[in-house]
């Protein structure tokens, strides 16, 4: 009996210390507003402008990026019209063909090339800032002319240096660098609203 309450009383402090390391990894992003509401404006801007979002990332940040896209092209806070944002992990049959006519380095790039116009801005989630893919459709971003945000962690890794906009969050832990990578598209859905359609956007 006094071992199965002891189990149930670790459980419940590995519990604990994981809803506690993530509150500690997100409160330090109070740090970095001045960049979030830079890639928020960026957002605003090419909105305005006729531009679209378009996200990519792999495993966690692929679906973070489908996520995050879909908060657009619906509704958050407010009843407002559809957004263009996009991921460009969606399609199986897009990125099955570049993988094997090309290479699994070219998925987002060749996507990039396709869809891609100066007025976007194309956002790369990559909790090391180092995927190959990830870097390439950044590449091909700025060489059409798109602006480009960084989803990151790790110290930002090759990505940071390359971005517009840049957001590194503040640890070397894959979850909860995730975990803070929506957490920051909420605030970035959030501020878009209100850009677009909040009092005093008009």
């Amino acid at each position: 009996m006094e071992a199965a309450v002891q189990q149930v009383r670790s459980r419940r402090e590995i519990a604990a210390g994981e809803l506690e390391a993530s509150c500690e990894t997100k409160a330090k992003l109070a740090h970095q507003l001045d960049e979030i509401l830079q890639i928020a404006q960026a957002m605003v801007e090419a909105l305005k402008a006729g531009g679209k979002l378009v996200f990519c990332g792999n495993g966690g940040s692929a679906a973070d990026a489908q996520h995050l896209a879909a908060e657009f092209v619906g509704q958050f806070h407010r009843v407002r019209p559809g957004l263009p944002a996009m991921a460009l992990t969606v399609n199986p049959s897009v990125l099955t063909a570049l993988s094997n006519d090309f290479s699994f380095e070219e998925v987002f790039a060749r996507q990039v090339e396709a869809l891609v116009t100066p007025k976007d801005v194309v956002i790369g989630l990559s909790t090391g800032g180092n995927s190959p893919n990830v870097v390439r459709g950044i590449e091909e971003a700025r060489r059409r002319g798109a602006r480009t945000v960084g989803l990151l962690g790790k110290g930002g890794g090759r990505l940071a240096g390359m971005v517009d906009l840049p957001l590194v969050v503040p640890s070397d832990n894959t979850q909860r660098i995730q975990e803070a990578h929506i957490t920051v598209g909420h605030i970035l859905c959030t501020l878009v609203e209100e850009g677009l359609y909040g009092e005093g956007s008009r």
